[in-house]
C-alpha cells in the first residue's frame, strides 16, 4: 500500500524517475493500473462520498445513508461485504468495469471499450492468478501445496487488511456522504471542505502509519493526494487546527475503533432505518417479528414503515 498506491498517485514523479513514476508503474495486483488510476484518482478522488459516483463509497454493493430506500435484499450487507473483503483485490480490479451498469443491457455488453476493458482486466488476473497459484508453487517443487496453501493464506490477510484499512477511510459512523445534487455548482472551497468532511484518519505509531501505506491519514490524503505520503504526519497538525479553528470534526480515531464504526454502519445500514437503535433486549421479539413482516410485506409495508420513522 505504501508502494503502489501512492506511486499511482503520482507522489514520486517529481523524481522523474521511471522506475517509480505513475505513468509506467504497474502494480503486482490484479487491477491494471490505468483502469485503477482512472476509477480512484479521477473518481474516487474528485466525487469523495457522492452516493452513485464513488464507487469507493460502499464498493457499488451496499447501501451506505439512511436516505437510500431499504430494500430486504440490503440484509445480506454484512456477508457482501465480509466475502468482498476476503476477495478485495478482485474486486477493486472490477470497479472501473462498472458491471452492474454495462451488463444491464445487450448494447452495453456489446460495447466495445467495455470488452476491452473486460479482457484486460481478465488478463491481469490470469497472470496474478498463474504466478501465485502456479508458477511460484511449481517452483517450490515438491513443496507445491504448502506454498500454494501458503500464497493464497497471504493473499487473503493482505486483502483483509487492505479492506479494514480502506474502509476505515470513509465509512465510519459520522464520516459525511452526499447526494449527487449537492455537488452541483459546487466551488473549490466546497469541494475542500467535502474530503475534510467525507474522511477519516487512523490514529497510531509511526510503524501503523507505515503498515497502512500512510493511508491513516486519509483527510490529509484527500486535501493532497500528489503529496509524498510521508509528509502527511508533518502536516496533520496544521490541518487539524484548521478543523478547530472553524469549529469541524477532525475524524480520527484507533484501528479497532474505526473498523468497529465502520462494520456497526455495515450491519446498522443492512436494516431498515431506527431499527437497530429501537431494539433492545426486552422488545426484541416484536423487533423480529416487525422486521420479518417488512422483508415479506411489500414495497407498501415499507412506505408506511418509512412514514412512520420520518413522523417520530
Amino acid at each position: 500500500m505504501e508502494i503502489g498506491h501512492n506511486i499511482l498517485h503520482g507522489q514520486w514523479d517529481w523524481m522523474r524517475d521511471p522506475k517509480i513514476h505513475s505513468t509506467t508503474w504497474e502494480w503486482d495486483m490484479a487491477s491494471p493500473s490505468a483502469q485503477w488510476k482512472h476509477s480512484h484518482n479521477e473518481l474516487h478522488h474528485t466525487y469523495t462520498n457522492v452516493i452513485g459516483k464513488d464507487n469507493d463509497l460502499g464498493y457499488g454493493i451496499m447501501r451506505v445513508d439512511e436516505d437510500q430506500k431499504w430494500i430486504p435484499l440490503y440484509l445480506a450487507q454484512p456477508l457482501w461485504n465480509f466475502v468482498n473483503a476476503c476477495f478485495f483485490e478482485y474486486g477493486i480490479a472490477a470497479y472501473d468495469l462498472e458491471l452492474g451498469k454495462n451488463l444491464a443491457t445487450p448494447e452495453r455488453r456489446k460495447d466495445p471499450k467495455f470488452k476491452a476493458a473486460a479482457k484486460q482486466v481478465l488478463g491481469k488476473i490470469r497472470k496474478q492468478a498463474t504466478k501465485d497459484y502456479l508458477v511460484h508453487p511449481a517452483l517450490s517443487g515438491p513443496s507445491f501445496v504448502p506454498t500454494l496453501a501458503a500464497n493464497f493464506v497471504a493473499n487473503v490477510v493482505r486483502n483483509l487488511w487492505s479492506h479494514s484499512v480502506i474502509m476505515c477511510g470513509h465509512f465510519p459512523e459520522g464520516v459525511e456522504t452526499y447526494e449527487k445534487t449537492s455537488i452541483e455548482g459546487e466551488t473549490r472551497g466546497e469541494w475542500y471542505l467535502r474530503q475534510m468532511l467525507g474522511s477519516a484518519n487512523i490514529s497510531g505509531s509511526k510503524a501503523m502509519h507505515i503498515m497502512t501505506g500512510n493511508l491513516s491519514h486519509q483527510v490529509e490524503h484527500h486535501l493532497f493526494p500528489d503529496l509524498p505520503s510521508n509528509r502527511y504526519a508533518e502536516i496533520a497538525p496544521k490541518v487539524r487546527a484548521i478543523f478547530d479553528e472553524y469549529g469541524l470534526r477532525y475524524h480520527t480515531a484507533s484501528l479497532p475503533r474505526q473498523v468497529g464504526s465502520a462494520w456497526h454502519k455495515v450491519f446498522r445500514l443492512s436494516l431498515p432505518n431506527g431499527w437497530m437503535a429501537a431494539t433492545t433486549p426486552a422488545n426484541a421479539p416484536q423487533q423480529v417479528a416487525q422486521l420479518y413482516k417488512l422483508t415479506t410485506g411489500g414495497p407498501k409495508v415499507r412506505r408506511a414503515y418509512d412514514r412512520a420513522q420520518r413522523a417520530a
